[in-house]
């Protein structure tokens, strides 16, 4: 299923964690999962999503003002 998902990486795991949580609340299928090699963070772990939830997942960022550091499609 390469590229149907896109992935938010983070600067802490808490950061992860409270992202996820505010997506689910929004009823959005995500899943955190390890970083993938190619990507770097420093938290080592990031938020899968579909890749049409991208606006949706950008907005419950901003709006819960979660830091992150880039999101990219895989």
């Amino acid at each position: 299923m390469k590229g149907n998902y896109s992935v938010v990486i983070f600067y802490s795991t808490s950061a992860a964690i409270r992202a996820e949580s505010l997506a689910k609340k929004d009823e959005l299928i995500v899943k955190l999962i390890p970083v993938p090699r190619n990507l770097s963070s420093d938290c080592g772990i990031c938020l899968r999503f579909n890749n049409e939830d991208k606006p949706k997942i950008e907005k419950i960022l901003q709006d819960g003002k979660v830091e992150y550091e880039n999101i990219y499609g895989i």
